[in-house]
């Protein structure tokens, strides 16, 4: 019997056969989780940076490009909030200049003026 080489055999792999990680990858599933917890803007911050890391490796990372997504989205969605939070506050300041100290029933809402 004969030993016959198959040249469409890959040899084995001789060394530490631990499977590679993509640098930034942690950084990566980080930054989707924090937007979810009310923190769009480090999440956001966090997707760049891992994102740089994986490219300077030459890898691809999709966690981190979710991330810039979700944090982009959520501090996008945090400013609209805000600003929406901002002119209502307006608007009842203005409508309690306007009527004086004290409780004032409009429509439906109760507005309570302070002195």
């Amino acid at each position: 019997m004969s030993q016959h080489s198959d040249s469409t055999t890959a040899p084995y792999p001789s060394g530490n056969l631990q499977p590679q990680t993509v640098p930034g990858k942690t950084l990566g599933i980080v930054s989707v989780i924090l937007p979810f917890v009310g923190f769009g803007l480090i999440g956001l911050i966090l997707g760049i940076v891992a994102k740089s890391q994986s490219k300077k490796a030459g890898a691809k990372n999709t966690p981190a490009v979710v991330g810039i997504v979700l944090g982009a989205i959520s501090v996008v969605v945090g400013i609209i909030v805000t600003i929406a939070i901002i002119v209502g506050i307006g608007a009842v300041a203005q409508q309690c200049q306007q009527l004086g100290p004290g409780t004032h029933q409009i429509g439906a809402s109760t507005i309570t003026c302070g002195s």
